[in-house]
C-alpha cells in the first residue's frame, strides 16, 4: 500500500512515505517544535518523492499514548490531511511501534517486549507483547501505571513463561525500580529505542486496513490513557 505516517507523540518527531517499492522516512528530536517542524517535513518528502496526496491509499499517526499537546497535533494533521483527500486513517499506537521496531531488529524471538513510556507524575505508559510468525500478540494491555505495577505484572509473565524480556521506551531509564529491575533482570536491553518512529507504523497501519481497522476523518480518535491530569491549584482558586 502507499501509506503516509506521522508520529508526534513524544519528544520526537518522525514521517515515513511508503509508495510502491520505496520507503523515505525523517526522525527529528525536536521537543515543543513539533507544529513547526511536520509539515514542512511532509512536504519535503512528498516533493522528493514526487508524490501527492492523491496517490496515496492510507494515512496513518501515531495515536498515543504520548504526550497531550503532542498527540493532539498528530491527530489534528492527519484529520486535516484526511479531509482533504478523502483517505481512510489508521491510527497506530506508540508503545506497539516501538515494540514493532524491537521484533523486527532482534535475533531473539522468544522473548517478551515491554515498552515503557515515560508518563510524568510517577507513571509510565505500559504494555507488554510477545512475538508470533503473525506478527505482535499484546499479553500485558496498554495502561498508564506506576513502575511498581508494571514490574509486578512483569514478574507474573515471567513465572508463567520464563521467557527473557526486552526493555524499550523512555520509561526504563526515567524511574529507578525499572532501571534496577532491568539491570538485574533483562536478556537484552533495546536502549537504542526509546521513542516512537513512523517508520515502524507503515506495516501496523497496513495490518490495521486488512482488519477494517481504520476510520474516516471526523472519526478519527487519539488515545491518552490517563483520564485527567492533575496539578497543584494557584493561591485563592478552586
Amino acid at each position: 500500500m502507499n501509506i503516509l505516517a506521522i508520529d508526534t507523540a513524544t519528544e520526537a518527531c518522525s514521517f515515513a512515505l511508503q509508495f510502491k517499492d520505496t520507503v523515505i522516512t525523517r526522525f527529528e528530536i525536536c521537543p515543543q517544535q513539533h507544529s513547526q517542524r511536520l509539515l514542512p517535513m511532509v512536504d519535503e518528502v512528498l516533493k522528493e518523492a514526487k508524490v501527492s496526496l492523491g496517490d496515496l491509499d492510507l494515512l496513518a499517526f501515531g495515536r498515543g499514548p504520548g504526550s497531550f499537546t503532542g498527540v493532539r497535533i498528530a491527530t489534528g494533521m492527519i484529520q486535516g490531511l484526511a479531509l482533504g483527500t478523502g483517505l481512510k486513517v489508521a491510527g497506530v499506537s506508540t508503545l506497539e511501534a516501538m515494540a514493532f521496531e524491537v521484533a523486527s531488529k532482534t535475533q531473539h524471538k522468544d522473548a517478551l517486549i515491554a515498552v515503557a513510556s515515560d508518563a510524568r507524575m510517577g507513571e509510565v505508559y505500559f504494555a507488554v507483547y510477545s512475538q508470533s510468525q503473525n506478527g505482535l500478540v499484546l499479553c500485558v494491555e496498554e495502561q498508564v501505571c506506576p513502575p511498581e505495577m508494571a514490574i509486578e505484572q512483569l514478574k507474573v509473565l515471567r513465572e508463567e513463561n520464563g521467557a527473557a524480556v526486552i526493555a524499550a521506551g523512555t520509561g526504563w531509564s526515567a524511574y529507578q525500580e525499572l532501571d534496577n529491575w532491568k539491570s538485574e533482570v533483562c536478556g537484552e536491553v533495546a536502549s537504542d529505542i526509546t521513542l516512537p518512529n513512523a517508520q515502524y507504523m507503515l506495516k501496523l497501519a497496513t495490518d490495521a486496513h486488512s482488519k477494517g481497522e481504520v476510520s474516516d476523518a471526523v472519526n478519527v480518535e487519539p488515545v491518552y490513557l490517563r483520564d485527567k491530569v492533575t496539578w497543584k491549584k494557584l493561591p485563592g482558586r478552586e
